[in-house]
């Protein structure tokens, strides 16, 4: 079945990321693998990935999204094209990070059901046909991975359970393990959620506010064979910081003063309730001069005044750009 390589067989390596590119044919299935220094690895991965899918007699493409590698990951896709033209290549001029990765790898590829897989080996493909078999048998739009006995460093497990714990707690979404890169996607989900900066752990939790149905999947996870790990402690702070940007977009994109007014009118209720109870003692009194209370009071009202108004602010900004389609996820029409 080669349902998608004529447009890739006439093309030089280069061409296949030209931004003007004409449409490709559809495909049944699209496998998006964002890779940094994999070359040990994409070419096993890539035999493995399609020998799954040709045993399913679907139509697929495997859409390699380099992301600024600095060995042989790019001649390696290259030559794995040159043997299977449904193999194809989308290459950064520089590192923009896995969720650029995603995003160009979702753009670039044209597969009903859309999968991501870490480019490392870890993941076994074997468990393609699992995921496909979860999309239909369970009638899910989404389906994460969860590597139920992970094959990494006790640090880096102890870390993910504590950050997945976290996350599934806040965002209200029943997930064991948010940083597997291995899912299925019906293309309307990607179609509606976008993908920038770090986000791409939290696409189920984006998906799931949009009403689409959300599902895991336990999967085998091998320890890593090739390269070293790209986990780094940075992670540690960013991500925290954007579960707190998809739960502000999630919730309050559209009603920004539900957040804001509940942060200010409290900071201004402590701050009036302090220098009303000043006031009763200067009433009988007491001196005020060197109360550090009156400063914190004071500071208090300008506070809630300050986040007030940025609310507003929100709120007519909001006003202004609401698009109707942006409130809503539509899933069926009749008539």
């Amino acid at each position: 079945m080669q349902t998608s390589g004529s447009l890739a067989q006439q093309a030089a390596p280069s061409e296949l990321v030209a931004p003007d590119a004409p449409p490709r044919p559809a495909v049944e299935v699209s496998v998006v693998v964002p890779v940094l220094d994999e070359a040990q690895s994409v070419a096993e991965l890539a035999q493995r990935i399609a020998a799954e899918l040709q045993a399913l007699d679907k139509s697929f493409e495997i859409v390699f999204v380099d992301d600024g590698s600095r060995d042989d990951t790019v001649e390696v896709v290259r030559t794995c094209h040159r043997e299977d033209p449904r193999i194809r290549l989308v290459r950064f001029r520089r590192n923009f990070g896995k969720a650029a990765a995603l995003s160009a790898g979702f753009e670039h590829s044209s597969g009903e059901i859309i999968i991501t897989i870490d480019g490392d080996l870890q993941d076994d493909p074997a468990e393609i046909p699992r995921f496909l078999e979860a999309l239909d048998g369970d009638q899910l739009d989404l389906v994460s991975g969860w590597k139920q006995r992970r094959r990494d460093p006790l640090s880096k497990r102890l870390l993910s359970r504590i950050f997945n714990a976290v996350t599934s707690a806040i965002a209200s979404v029943d997930l064991h393990d948010f940083n597997c890169g291995f899912k299925a996607y019906r293309r309307e989900v990607l179609d509606q959620v976008s993908v920038y900066g770090e986000l791409h752990r939290y696409i189920p939790v984006l998906a799931a506010r949009r009403g689409f149905r959300v599902g895991e999947l336990a999967v085998r996870h091998h320890p890593r064979r090739h390269g070293r790990s790209k986990y780094g402690w940075g992670r540690l702070l960013k991500g925290p910081l954007d579960l707190i940007t998809v739960l502000f977009i999630t919730r309050y994109t559209r009603r920004p003063l539900h957040f804001f007014g509940v942060v200010g009118a409290s900071s201004a209720l402590v701050g009036f309730a302090i220098c009303a109870y000043l006031a009763v003692q200067w009433f009988g009194g007491a001196s005020l001069s060197n109360r550090p209370l009156l400063l914190l009071g004071v500071l208090m009202i300008l506070l809630g005044i300050q986040v007030l108004t940025t609310g507003l602010i929100g709120e007519m900004l909001t006003y202004k750009t609401f698009e109707r389609s942006d409130s809503y996820s539509i899933k069926e029409t009749l008539g």
